[in-house]
């Protein structure tokens, strides 16, 4: 008995032993090929390399990439890049609120519009909101010969490609120019060729540093002009409801708010904001 147990184990050693290393040599046998070696997959991997580079070399079917670098004739006019020009524009689109306010009509109407309020004794009413959108629609209006010349003769032809970028800008600023110089007086332009250094200078000539706070002065100087203006009739008012209540003897009775009715009569009976616009748009010349 102890034999036969003997020999089971014996012949059970034996078969966990054979069987790994049956499947061990089924695996690596010469039937199946086996892996190459890193000297054959790096011969292989620069022959697939070299093979696709001469595809390409023997007339093959795809174009080549190519960096092309034209430089035009003197016969082509010069034209300011396209990187060039959006800096440009972007520049200009940050600054139009300030030649909006300084190079058009605006500054005159909205300072003569903000007299007409603190003269009525309304410091509220019409509010700032109404009083800007007044002046900046005003300012369209007034400013409209001048965009429909500057439309027509710059922004069309550029747009059209008949003249240059630069011919354009100089074209543009000329409508702008006319405009601001018939506004101007001539005792400004003066002061500011002296501080510029200009000797005699034409008129076709004057720079834009020049001119805009030329411009700028005489806007100033004509709106406070007739401010004072829109201030008499209203001061007149208040002096005699201030006669009147201190020969009354009532002498705690606040002036203003007895003489605020009367001014505000007087400016709708005498159509005192049509009066006002018409004097504005008139006061400009063309």
């Amino acid at each position: 008995m102890i034999l036969r147990v003997a020999r089971f184990r014996l012949v059970a050693l034996v078969l966990i032993g054979v069987l790994p290393l049956a499947a061990w040599a089924q695996v690596v046998s010469p039937e199946q090929p086996a892996a190459p070696s890193l000297a054959a997959q790096m011969g292989q991997l620069t022959q697939a390399t070299t093979g696709a580079a001469a595809v390409p070399a023997s007339g093959a079917t795809r174009d080549p990439l190519r960096l092309s670098i034209n430089l035009e004739g003197a016969e082509q006019p010069a034209q300011l890049s396209v990187g060039v020009q959006i800096v440009l524009l972007m520049t200009l689109l940050s600054v139009a609120p300030s030649l909006v306010l300084l190079m058009t009509s605006f500054a005159r109407i909205v300072i003569v519009l903000g007299f007409v309020r603190t003269a009525l004794g309304v410091p509220s009413a019409p509010s700032n909101q109404i009083i800007v959108g007044l002046a900046l629609f005003l300012t369209f209006f007034i400013m409209g010969p001048v965009i429909e010349k500057v439309n027509g003769e710059a922004l069309q032809p550029y747009f059209k490609g008949e003249i240059t970028s630069v011919e354009a800008l100089d074209r543009a600023t000329t409508p702008l120019k006319d405009f601001m110089l018939k506004q101007t007086r001539t005792r400004d332009l003066e002061y500011f060729l002296q501080l510029g250094g200009y000797g005699p200078t034409a008129v076709k000539d004057l720079p834009m540093r020049v001119v805009i706070p030329a411009f700028v002065i005489s806007e100033l100087q004509t709106a406070f002009q007739m401010g004072f203006l829109l201030f008499l009739p209203f001061l007149i008012i208040d002096f005699l409801v201030a006669s009147t209540l201190m020969a009354l003897g009532m002498m705690m009775m606040p002036p203003n708010v007895v003489s605020l009715p009367f001014k505000l009569l007087l400016f709708v009976l005498v159509d005192g904001w049509h009066l006002i616009v018409k004097s504005l748009v008139q006061s400009f010349v063309f």
